[in-house]
């Protein structure tokens, strides 16, 4: 699917015929949502761009990001995408030709769908295809702030149910784990998008009016850069507290089979003692013996145990 936004007078309109291209005033954006061959190739002849294939874009190095060429920037990035199987992240390729700007995807993007609403609300300050660049990254964190402040809500639950509980689970540890992996994911796509920004601002063929509005968005990835850092040490705290439950629990369940083994010692000794096949053994024949060294069994280990209540030990 192809769509292509233009201006026509003070809002902007769409058009889905690819055709329809050359009799288009003032096209701003031309979107390529899973497009075809044939779509990609009428793009490609009538605007004289190339598109990377979608294996090239998910294979291109991190510092190859964002390249110009000729009167061209090129730069791709991953968006985050939220779904029943959890987080993915997905390319998306930007090309900036002077002032029209082509977005290429695979897979729809709930950021593209927010992006378009606030294009028609915000119609009349979108002049060219730098601006609807800068919408659509401004689009892209705010979502990736959003996701970022539900990690961190979840991370303040959680914290709060492990302090209440005070035992750990195998429940606990999950969610440590997933929330860690989830940070991370978000993370490297904000990184991606600080690469690109960088470049871009750095670029001469960006316009120069709108490099102090893109100075202002890469403040902000900074600043989701340390919140997620924040984010990290977090979790690093609740999975130390959690470590430190388990080996609290550990240590509950050796001192209690030490006190024991300790306990049962005395008796042992005794019943070594008068089990000795010897004539001389004390009591040996006396018809109380037996009581009498299962009674001093029994109070030698209430002895021991009186010892380490005494001691605070249990």
């Amino acid at each position: 699917m192809v769509r292509i936004h233009y201006k026509d007078g003070r809002q902007m309109k769409r058009e889905n015929d690819v055709r329809e291209l050359s009799s288009l005033q003032h096209v701003l954006w031309i979107d390529l949502q899973s497009a075809s061959q044939e779509e990609e190739e009428w793009i490609e002849s009538k605007c004289d761009v190339s598109f990377q294939t979608p294996q090239e874009i998910v294979e291109i190095e991190s510092s190859a990001r964002f390249f110009e060429q000729g009167d061209t920037i090129n730069a791709n990035s991953n968006f985050l995408k939220i779904d029943e199987s959890g987080y993915q992240s997905y390319p998306v390729s930007f090309i900036l030709k002077k002032d029209l700007l082509f977005t290429y995807r695979r897979g729809d993007s709930k950021t593209f769908a927010d992006a378009v609403r606030r294009m028609k609300v915000s119609s009349e300050n979108l002049h060219s295809g730098a601006d609807l660049f800068l919408l659509l990254l401004e689009t892209r964190i705010e979502a990736d702030a959003d996701i970022l402040e539900a990690i961190s809500r979840d991370i303040t639950a959680l914290s709060k149910a492990i302090t209440a509980d005070q035992k750990p689970n195998q429940g606990s540890l999950l969610k440590i784990t997933t929330l860690q992996e989830q940070t991370m994911m978000l993370r490297e796509t904000i990184i991606d998008k600080q690469r690109v920004l960088s470049g871009v601002l750095r670029s001469w063929l960006f316009p120069e009016n709108q490099k102090e509005h893109l100075r202002i968005i890469l403040k902000d990835v900074n600043s989701l850069l340390e919140y997620s850092t924040f984010n990290f040490e977090r979790l690093e705290y609740l999975q130390n507290t959690f470590t430190g439950l388990i080996n609290l629990e550990q240590n509950k369940i050796i001192k209690i089979f030490t006190v024991w083994t300790i306990a049962f010692l005395p008796p042992t000794l005794i019943a070594g003692i008068f089990g000795m096949n010897h004539e001389r053994v004390p009591l040996l024949t006396d018809p109380y013996g037996f009581w009498f060294a299962l009674a001093l069994m029994v109070f030698s280990s209430l002895g021991v145990l009186g010892f380490f209540r005494r001691q605070g030990w249990i």
